[in-house]
């Protein structure tokens, strides 16, 4: 009788214990409420549900559980905003405690362990970084003094244009090449596009590794979600990343050594001509909060570079595809360049406030072909609150642009290319307009949006005011692949193949 009280009396003091110990449990951790999403699997959480193609995927997903969903991605919760009010939230409202970055594979391997603009956590670092950009890098004195490189280069690409007139013309490599030329000159004081017996890497090899560059640092690597795998490396990426690491570095170390040897031979009467020369110059400044190393001018060459030579090119491409399909939209810009411009010269970057028409076709072809359509994904470095729900500190955080860019409240026939929705409105791409967030918004806003802009729009520009453009003879315009390819910018997975009809005097290709 005795063992008997004894043995309820040790059961319920335990029982006593568990919900004393339950209880706060619960109150560390109280019950959160999450924005509503799919179910995750064990282990591998929702990526189950995540295509090739991860920007199509969340997009269908966000039209099931709406405007802010809540995913898992192996290990790591995934927030997703797809709405103007929700792009607002993220990027404005709670700009601050959505403005770190996680530490993914590629940040880790190719930009020297998280040294560049893009993928440095949010802190002195990278805030001393923004300042660099917005004040020397990207200021408007800076990118009006490089205008004439910007004006030389739109030159060769329109002569280049010209002697294959009348031909089938991968667009693709003659818009890479002159963005590649403009942004190399601009950074690095000289093109590397030329065949040199001095070069440290051939004109191929110098494209191969951007091509793998933009591809690697927009993956979905498997150890990024579910880390305890990352060391298999079951997709190979890591170890791609890791050689082309090496072969970056080679580069940059060259062009370092270049830059350095030139300001020695200058001596005090040296002065900064290109962008590595002014970041070496503040890596010499001992007012900076934070020394920058030499590491660091490498990662942020090697993202000027990379950040300026893609975005344009794949944009610029994609105009000129959804032009072949709709030959009116192509005359309604002759009509307006011949009219604001004339026949007897080129578009400068000054004219482009004169074009309504052609800068409308620039920003319906950023609306539906978003170069990042989720832009680069950021982390909360705090709990908040968004729209009633919690969202811890460390989930992860994607904006959908390729959602809001295809939301039928926002746009009339949102997957139809119709430049006139832009005319007469006030919808501009600089990050305040979150129906329209190309280059993002807030304090991770791309830093070179400006340049982007001035490239793209004079590109476009120019294509359509000296060429006449159509397929191929034997290609109608229902056989255009109009199919993109994941990574951290969106191309056409099928490159545009076209014919280009000079429409201006012959003389005016020479000037």
């Amino acid at each position: 009788m005795e063992a008997t009280y004894v043995g309820a009396y040790v059961a319920a003091w335990l029982g006593a214990l568990a919900l004393i110990l339950l209880s706060r449990r619960r109150l560390r951790h109280p019950k959160l409420n999450l924005p509503p999403g799919p179910k995750p699997w064990p282990i591998i959480g929702n990526l189950n549900l995540i295509s090739h193609l991860p920007h199509r995927s969340v997009h269908e997903l966000a039209l099931k559980y709406g405007p802010i969903m809540q995913l898992k991605f192996g290990s790591y919760p995934v927030v997703v905003g797809s709405s103007v009010e929700m792009a607002k939230a993220f990027l404005k409202t709670h700009d601050v405690t959505f403005a770190g970055r996680p530490k993914f594979a590629a940040g880790k391997h190719t930009t020297y362990n998280y040294s560049d603009i893009t993928w440095s956590p949010y802190g002195p670092y990278w805030r001393q970084a923004r300042k660099m950009c917005i004040t020397e890098l990207f200021s408007n004195k800076r990118l009006e003094s490089y205008e004439y490189i910007r004006r030389e280069e739109m030159s060769a690409l329109l002569k280049g244009l010209y002697d294959s007139s009348n031909s089938n013309v991968l667009l693709k490599d003659h818009l890479s090449t002159v963005s590649l030329n403009v942004i190399s000159r601009m950074v690095l004081g000289k093109k590397y596009t030329d065949e040199t017996k001095d070069a440290i890497v051939s004109p191929d090899e110098f494209k191969k590794m951007l091509d793998e560059l933009f591809l690697l640092s927009g993956v979905l690597n498997i150890g990024d979600s579910i880390p305890w795998l990352d060391f298999l490396d079951l997709q190979g990426y890591i170890k791609r990343m890791k050689t082309l690491s090496k072969k970056l570095d080679r580069f940059l170390e060259h062009v370092l050594d270049e830059h350095i040897t030139k300001r020695e031979v200058g001596g005090k009467d040296f002065v900064a001509k290109d962008m590595v020369d002014v970041l070496l110059q503040l890596a010499d400044d001992p007012n900076l909060e934070v020394k920058l190393e030499r590491h660091g001018v490498k990662a942020f060459t090697q993202d000027l570079i990379a950040g300026g030579t893609e975005s344009s090119a794949v944009m610029v491409e994609w105009a000129i595809s959804e032009l072949l399909r709709k030959p009116d939209i192509f005359k309604k810009a002759a009509e307006e360049l011949d009219r604001v411009i004339g026949r007897d010269r080129w578009v400068e970057e000054k004219d482009i406030v004169n074009l309504p028409y052609v800068d409308a076709i620039a920003k319906e072809t950023m609306r539906l072909h978003p170069v990042a359509p989720m832009l680069v994904p950021r982390q909360t470095r705090e709990d908040c609150q968004v729209a009633g729900y919690d969202i811890p500190k460390g989930t992860r955080a994607l904006v959908s642009v390729w959602t809001i860019g295809r939301d039928p409240e926002l746009w009339d026939n949102p997957e139809q290319f119709f430049p006139e929705r832009f005319l007469g409105k006030d919808i501009d791409v600089k990050g305040q307009d979150f129906e329209l967030l190309p280059f993002g918004s807030g304090r991770r806003m791309c830093p070179g949006y400006n340049l982007g802009i001035k490239v793209i729009q004079s590109s476009l520009a120019n294509l359509l005011h000296g060429f006449t453009w159509r397929l191929p003879y034997n290609m109608k315009k229902e056989d255009l692949s109009m199919e993109e390819v994941f990574g951290l910018s969106t191309p056409k997975k099928t490159p545009l193949v076209a014919v280009c009809e000079p429409r201006l005097p012959p003389h005016i290709y020479s000037l």
